[in-house]
């Protein structure tokens, strides 16, 4: 690490601590050469997720506009932030651990209405209703009717 006061590139780690949120490392650093101290920061480095859209268009992963679709679907449903803060962290770690730096909208909005479905049936459906664009009141129904089908099976076991 090059010295901010002379330039040198040898120092010496004297100190090394996690930063409050746990993201970074802190290192107190000693110049070799002045004997000045100086602070740095290591992180983790990232490769971007990109997300492809329909229209084929990129654009990078955003956690929160993830979020907010999933809160408009969940508005006056007894679903608390937490649980879908939880919930889209569980959706990118998902995403984060498959190793593909693309993945389709289509693929997130699945993995979204999964933890819906998990979490309220009316936030599910709402967010299934513009997610999959329903032409009519019929692809509507069928959506309803797949989802009572799979509830009465489970409550059978």
């Amino acid at each position: 690490m090059k010295c901010p006061y002379c330039g040198e590139v040898d120092s010496k780690v004297i100190d090394s601590r996690p930063t409050e949120d746990g993201e970074k490392i802190r290192r107190r650093r000693e110049c070799l050469h002045c004997k000045k101290r100086f602070t740095t920061y290591e992180i983790v480095e990232t490769v971007p997720l990109m997300v492809v859209k329909k229209d084929h268009s990129r654009e990078v992963f955003d956690r929160q506009k993830l979020l907010n679709g999933m809160l408009r679907a969940c508005e006056k449903r007894p679903v608390s932030y937490q649980q879908l803060d939880e919930a889209v962290s569980r959706i990118e770690q998902q995403l984060l651990n498959s190793y593909d730096r693309e993945v389709t909208s289509i693929h997130i909005g699945d993995l979204a209405m999964q933890e819906l479905k998990k979490m309220d049936d009316v936030a599910y459906v709402r967010f299934a209703s513009v997610y999959r664009q329903f032409s009519d009141v019929n692809t509507f129904m069928e959506e309803l009717k797949d989802m009572l089908d799979t509830r009465s099976k489970s409550a059978e076991k």
